[in-house]
């Protein structure tokens, strides 16, 4: 027997568990990373995400026999509806045992919501924001997933198959080999970089030495940078300024300065690219929270980085055809080489999105996961 059962959002004795069966469900998996507590709750919580106040959102767990079987959370997000003239409703923390049966129920239980919302069409994985995890693994199960990517198992795609879902997007991640100094195209992208800064007057913020209060301003410009770099990509929609906070928060858990490049004309952020050492291993040892057991491994990976994930790159609209790229890429490979770094994992990419996947095409590169947004129609 299959029974649903809804979580308030006040729930947080309901919530915990809602998290938990993503951590117990990965325990021995090698590649999954599951998310933290803290990020997850603050996430659902209305009082923390301001994204809530242009979208509401229901969870629900799923029980087999009385034990937990899999999960789902909707979000009705009227922002991006509005944004885009669609009547969607997304699916986010979807995770369930291999039993189509519990997948079919978990989406009966959208679809009735989305039915009584007017909406036509469900999408997914997708949370409030593009910022977010978003997209369910369909190639690259044997690989390591990052601190901004979803894992999931391959029994997954079957189960969407069979509901009848079909592909709204994809995206493509890369695993990049850090090349050498002595490489050609990257003395050529140094060079490339001098010009551009001499030409334009830019100027690299020494972010190790910059008091934290001047810092924060910095961050948040370039938070805006991004804002205004993503806002015609799939899914996405404005940040306000709390929720800019919230991620400037959460930068400043991952930030290593060496793997931050801010780039400044007349002392505003005109670019950024931003990276972080690699937090699979740390997430795993966790299992949701980072004291006690997950403090060694984030230690050791924010200490000596074999691989570094990089997060995103933005350039404001006008300096776009200046070749603002170049010297945060080159700035970026100081800092891999300045840490001993072999390799750098690149975050979803749409795969429409030729501008970002072209930045490293020069470089040894290895197309090694991609992810899928699902679409069901709501009849």
């Amino acid at each position: 027997m299959i029974e649903i059962r809804e979580i308030a959002l006040s729930d947080k004795k309901g919530k915990k568990k809602f998290f938990k069966f993503l951590i117990d469900m990965y325990k021995h998996n090698p590649y999954a990373a599951p998310n933290l507590y803290m990020d997850e709750f603050a996430e659902f919580d209305p009082e923390v995400n301001d994204a809530f106040r242009f979208a509401d959102c229901r969870m629900f767990m799923a029980y087999k026999d009385g034990k937990p079987a899999g999960r789902i959370a909707g979000i009705w997000h009227r922002g991006v509806n509005e944004k885009n003239n669609v009547k969607q409703l997304r699916f986010t923390r979807f995770d369930v045992i291999d039993d189509f049966e519990v997948t079919k129920a978990l989406f009966d239980t959208l679809k009735k919501w989305a039915k009584e919302l007017g909406m036509t069409e469900i999408i997914g994985p997708m949370s409030f924001s593009d910022f977010n995890e978003e997209g369910m693994l369909i190639e690259g199960f044997d690989q390591d997933s990052t601190y901004i990517e979803l894992y999931n198992h391959k029994y997954y795609v079957d189960h969407m198959k069979r509901l009848g879902a079909y592909k709204v997007v994809d995206w493509n991640c890369y695993r990049i080999t850090v090349p050498s100094p002595d490489d050609e195209n990257v003395k050529r992208l140094q060079r490339m970089s001098d010009v551009i800064q001499k030409r334009y007057g830019y100027t690299i913020l020494d972010v190790a030495n910059t008091p934290k209060k001047q810092l924060d301003r910095y961050i948040m410009e370039a938070l805006d940078v991004l804002d205004e770099a993503f806002r015609n990509l799939y899914g996405t929609s404005p940040l306000s300024e709390k929720q800019m906070k919230r991620e400037m928060d959460t930068i400043y858990t991952v930030l290593k300065p060496e793997f931050a490049t801010v780039v400044l004309l007349d002392d505003h952020v005109i670019g950024y690219g931003f990276m972080w050492p690699g937090m699979a291993e740390v997430l795993r040892k966790a299992r949701g929270n980072i004291i006690p057991c997950g403090l060694i491994p984030y230690i050791k990976a924010m200490k000596k980085p074999e691989v570094a994930e990089l997060g995103s790159i933005g350039v404001r609209d006008e300096h776009l055809k200046r070749g603002v790229t170049a010297i945060i890429m080159a700035h970026c490979l100081e800092g891999l080489w300045k840490n001993n770094t072999k390799f750098l994992e690149t975050g979803p990419e749409l795969e429409e999105n030729h501008n970002v996947q072209n930045l490293w095409k020069n470089f040894e590169r290895t197309l090694n996961k991609k992810h899928r947004c699902w679409g069901l129609k709501v009849e």
